[in-house]
């Protein structure tokens, strides 16, 4: 019989934690203090399943629809955060004129952002579009510089010795070298990005598992169907970090090298 490992077994049980500490906060407002509002405030995690099952068609949906557009948007970021990394490290001046707007740019608070962009686009896709890349870009060329500048000065000073080219400089070592670097960065954004996705559509009504959770909340909707609904955008964020992850193993097969052994063949 296959053993549990201690990772697996962990998850087990930081679920089953969790589902016992939600069980027990809502027998508290429920059984306990007898709130006449327990079943909005803190329904049991049994109902949210049980609402959840029931409205599974329209939460799929509604989910699928913030999660592509989501998912395009952090591809856009992704793109526009790698190169602008790549130029930072290839151009010092670039780097010291790009890296204070980049830091100023993540001062602006997405509940300001958001309602300024959907007003000026008048379109809610493209508004998750540009929330979800603006949320993915900066992580993305921030962690990707650090890999850049966190290459071995001695295989650098070893890849200039040879006269080797930019492109093979960056492709044989500064590239794989900075593979972990740029999957951090990727897995702190793919959460971001679907949560910024989920947030853009409670500035509208028209779909997204965002204006299921607004509606339901402060609208004519279905009650039982918020927190199926806030259950469904976790689950997005969780489902993206994943992805990730799995991405990033199947990337390093294709790159199973340490970086010290691609700077020798290159030289």
């Amino acid at each position: 019989m296959k053993r549990i490992d201690g990772r697996h077994l962990s998850l087990i049980l930081w679920i089953v934690g969790f589902f016992l500490m939600w069980e027990f906060a809502a027998f508290l407002l429920d059984g306990v203090l007898h709130d006449p509002m327990a079943a909005k405030k803190l329904p049991y995690f049994h109902a949210v399943i049980s609402e959840t099952v029931l409205n599974a068609d329209n939460i799929l949906l509604q989910s699928a629809l913030t999660a592509l557009r989501a998912a395009e948007g952090f591809l856009i970021g992704a793109l526009v955060g790698f190169l602008l990394a790549l130029l930072m490290d290839l151009f010092g001046v670039v780097e010291r004129m790009a890296l204070p707007y980049l830091l100023a740019s993540q001062m602006i608070p997405i509940l300001g952002l958001a309602p300024i962009i959907f007003g000026l686009v008048k379109d809610l896709d493209m508004s998750r579009v540009t929330i979800a890349a603006y949320m993915t870009f900066f992580p993305v060329s921030l962690s990707l510089l650090s890999g850049f500048k966190s290459v071995d000065i001695e295989q650098r000073m070893l890849m200039r010795s040879y006269a080797s080219s930019k492109f093979l400089y960056y492709r044989k070592l500064a590239l794989p070298y900075s593979v972990p670097f740029l999957f951090n960065g990727l897995k702190i954004a793919a959460p971001m990005a679907m949560t910024a996705s989920a947030f853009v559509d409670t500035l509208s009504t028209q779909n997204g598992i965002g204006s299921i959770i607004i509606v339901a909340l402060y609208g004519g909707g279905t009650t039982g169907q918020f927190w199926p609904a806030v259950l469904a955008a976790s689950l997005l964020g969780i489902v993206s970090y994943v992805l990730v992850i799995l991405a990033e193993r199947v990337v390093e097969r294709f790159i199973p090298r340490a970086p010290k052994e691609a700077a020798g063949e290159a030289a």
